[in-house]
């Protein structure tokens, strides 16, 4: 997983862009669609990361492998719900309040 910030500033000296690419999320034990659950969790982390921004990219670029810790979830989730609760704790790792294996 990589999160960078463009070298061109906005309005107010803040970041062009924030991109955040997530190489693979694994579903296991899930009955969802992942295309659905893929389009939940890109919709609700692109809100995250536009309204909150990506503490450990404050100076620069940063890379992990992975991000553990994150919190058991109920198989019976919709694949909406399910991909909003992924991105959230994808966002909390990113946001320093979970634990990341660089």
């Amino acid at each position: 997983m990589g999160v960078s910030r463009d070298a061109g500033r906005g309005v107010g000296g803040e970041p062009g862009a924030i991109r955040v690419n997530v190489g693979e999320l694994v579903l296991d034990g899930f009955r969802v669609d992942p295309d659905r659950v893929s389009a939940a969790f890109e919709h609700e982390l692109a809100r995250l990361v536009r309204e909150r921004g990506v503490p450990l990219a404050a100076d620069g670029a940063v890379s992990v492998d992975a991000l553990s810790g994150l919190p058991p979830l109920p198989a019976g989730l919709s694949a909406r719900r399910l991909g909003q609760e992924l991105a959230r704790a994808v966002h909390a790792g990113l946001s320093g309040r979970g634990e990341v294996t660089p």
